[in-house]
């Protein structure tokens, strides 16, 4: 067994290679192989987002605080609150963030195939995160 006690890994702010806006996050456990799984908490200011990203295992967020939005490519745009529980399945294109007005805070949970857990691609657009 092993405990990892809250706040014993340093907070990170998040690379503007990979978001739009002030976002920290704060790493909670990744798991020794052979398993994959890997958690972080992650907080965004308001207008604050992702850029397209895709995951080879899918993505699972939990909302934890404020209001969100979240799209996968050519679909709408949803708003998403505390509580909610969202998936996104393995190679799906998307993006989430905060609302314009409000942070957000989700834990996301994903695994990492051969070592990867994510692959970013091109930041999201001001149009693209109005909805327009």
């Amino acid at each position: 067994m092993e405990i990892m006690g809250c706040g014993s890994r340093p907070s990170m702010r998040g690379a503007t290679e990979y978001f739009h806006g002030p976002v920290r996050q704060d790493p909670a456990f990744e798991a020794p192989a052979p398993a994959r799984v890997r958690v972080v908490t992650v907080t965004f200011e308001p207008g604050a987002r992702t850029a397209w990203h895709t995951h080879p295992l899918g993505q699972t967020l939990i909302v934890t605080s404020g209001r969100g939005l979240a799209q996968s490519w050519g679909g709408p745009l949803r708003e998403i609150r505390v509580g909610d529980v969202v998936w996104f399945p393995p190679g799906e294109k998307h993006w989430h963030g905060a609302a314009a007005d409000t942070a957000m805070t989700h834990i996301a949970i994903q695994e990492a195939l051969d070592g990867k857990a994510v692959d970013w691609l091109e930041h999201v657009t001001d149009e693209q995160y109005r909805g327009a």
